[in-house]
């Protein structure tokens, strides 16, 4: 039974001055009851921008369809229809991609889910509040009756995105959206979500449109997959078969961009890098005298090495201490233990280990042009240098990332995230540093484009002999880039050995459960 139809939809959108833009063309799909449908694609393949015209969701008027667009819930067409209120939040339920901005900080969470049941519903307060609690039951939340009266902030991740579900599904909608409701969530709270997800379905006979770039949770939740480029629907069918046999190129690039592995091999046993009983700890609780009674360790006693030309990939959950070790490595935070380079201190450490951040809009500064940020460096390490040698070794370390050269006198916000993150990687290359410490740097990356990273990263290695030590929680990146993995779990290394061998035999039952939540 088709529950949801869309026939030839378009979203565009007026322009001052100038011809109107439509980003999503022509896009016609059904939705049966009970479906899971995966729509999968890239930023700004139009993904998002669907989802939102099947609520009504778009800044109309700037937005308006094309007349031949038709969106039929139920043979309720809903283009244009004066009583959507009614449909939105109460039949169909949206779960957003960014559960800390579409939580109101100033409500606690039983009133943000109670509102849409007295708004639909026309319960009462009290009546409200038993409902709200059997929803975050029944979303497992624990200690449900405790979490009423906390606010978004006070809640981790994944109980934000189950706070997002229960409302979604407070009223019982016959289809729910979920717009990339894991993406920025641990591996395995991403598979808690998934298969609360799929609970649901079985409980309440709902339809799902979940919406990802992420192939491996399509895979893992969809009955039916479409993939959207440019705004248009390029393949559509059965999830098993596009998965196994697609047929159009982009779905073939999408889906081996998940299966790369590393092809350079270490050629050399000199160790570069040792780190010997590394500690990060803060006061957990002072006395009354202001004396410290407790400490976290958020690092606790790590050891390792690193060869000369290898790539160590640290891998682990949200607050397991991943991070604070590489900052630890970079000396950008106290830390106890011993570092050194090539068996002594370096004295000029902060040239020999650079750092890559997770978020390069963040870390690159928008009042200064490329060639300011990537010769930054240049003024501390290479004073020497004149101007018209800095602005040469600026072009060559672009045109080593891939950027031309041209890219110098433009600003940050002038790129794409991939191409913001090669600028961040050529800052780091330029002071000829012998380990880069990469921090998540292809987490907010779209697959193609993290595929296109990794790659780049590989090429740099083989031609400079430089070592890693990539930080991430994404497997699939790790296994892509690393010659030995390091397993960290609240603050220590609960296994470590060579990438091959952690992979197809790991031993901690806590690595095991990480592989099996990135499984494609």
């Amino acid at each position: 039974m088709t529950i949801l139809q869309v026939k030839d939809l378009s979203v565009c959108f007026h322009n001052p001055n100038q011809k109107a833009s439509c980003p999503v063309k022509n896009v016609s799909f059904n939705l049966q009851k009970g479906e899971i449908l995966g729509i999968v694609g890239e930023s700004g393949s139009g993904k998002t921008l669907t989802a939102l015209s099947i609520l009504g969701l778009l800044p109309y008027p700037k937005a308006f369809h094309s007349p031949a667009s038709s969106i039929k819930f139920q043979e309720t067409e809903l283009i244009n229809n004066p009583n959507i209120r009614n449909i939105q939040g109460n039949r169909i339920g949206f779960i957003f991609q960014e559960p800390m901005s579409s939580l109101n900080p100033l409500h606690t969470i039983e009133h943000q889910i109670a509102e849409t049941l007295i708004q639909h519903q026309g319960l009462s307060k009290k009546q409200a509040r038993h409902e709200v609690l059997k929803l975050l039951l029944k979303t497992g939340i624990k200690n449900a009756k405790q979490k009423l009266k906390s606010y978004p902030h006070e809640l981790s991740g994944g109980q934000r995105q189950r706070v997002m579900i229960a409302m979604a599904i407070a009223n019982k909608p016959d289809i729910l959206i979920a717009d990339e409701p894991t993406t920025a969530l641990d591996v395995t709270v991403q598979e808690q979500i998934i298969e609360l997800l799929l609970k649901l379905r079985k409980q309440m006979g709902m339809s799902i449109v979940f919406i990802s770039h992420d192939l491996r949770l399509i895979n893992r939740i969809a009955d039916n997959v479409i993939v959207m480029k440019d705004g248009q629907i390029i393949e559509q069918g059965n999830c098993y078969q596009i998965f196994t046999t697609p047929k159009e190129s982009y779905t073939k690039t999408l889906i081996e961009a998940h299966n790369t592995l590393k092809n350079n091999k270490i050629t050399t046993n000199k160790t570069l890098l040792t780190a010997s009983n590394i500690n990060v700890c803060y006061p957990k609780q002072k006395s009354l005298w202001g004396g410290v009674k407790q400490w976290f360790y958020a690092v606790n006693n790590i050891s390792f090495s690193l060869k000369q030309g290898q790539t160590l990939g640290i891998v682990g959950e949200s607050g397991s201490g991943k991070t604070t070790l590489g900052q630890a490595i970079c000396k950008l935070i106290p830390f106890k233990g011993q570092i050194s380079i090539a068996d002594k201190t370096s004295t000029n450490w902060h040239k020999q280990v650079q750092i890559v951040f997770q978020d390069p809009y963040n870390s690159l500064n928008p009042r200064m042009n490329v060639g300011q940020i990537i010769g930054e460096g240049l003024e501390v390490h290479f004073p020497h240098l004149s101007k018209a040698q800095k602005f040469q070794k600026v072009s060559n370390v672009l045109q080593e990332v891939g950027l031309p050269t041209t890219s110098i006198m433009r600003y940050p916000h002038e790129f794409s995230g991939g191409q913001r993150q090669r600028i961040a990687i050529a800052r780091a290359l330029i002071v000829e540093p012998q380990v880069l410490v990469l921090d998540e740097p292809t987490s907010a990356l779209d697959v193609t484009i993290q595929a296109q990273i990794l790659k780049l990263l590989q090429q740099i290695q083989t031609q400079k002999g430089i070592s890693y030590i990539f930080i991430s929680h994404n497997m699939q990146a790790i296994q892509s880039i690393s010659d030995e993995i390091a397993v960290i779990k609240d603050g220590q290394i609960i296994e470590q050995g060579d990438c091959k061998q952690i992979f197809q035999n790991p031993k901690h039952p806590y690595t095991q459960q990480l592989i099996k939540a990135s499984a494609l």
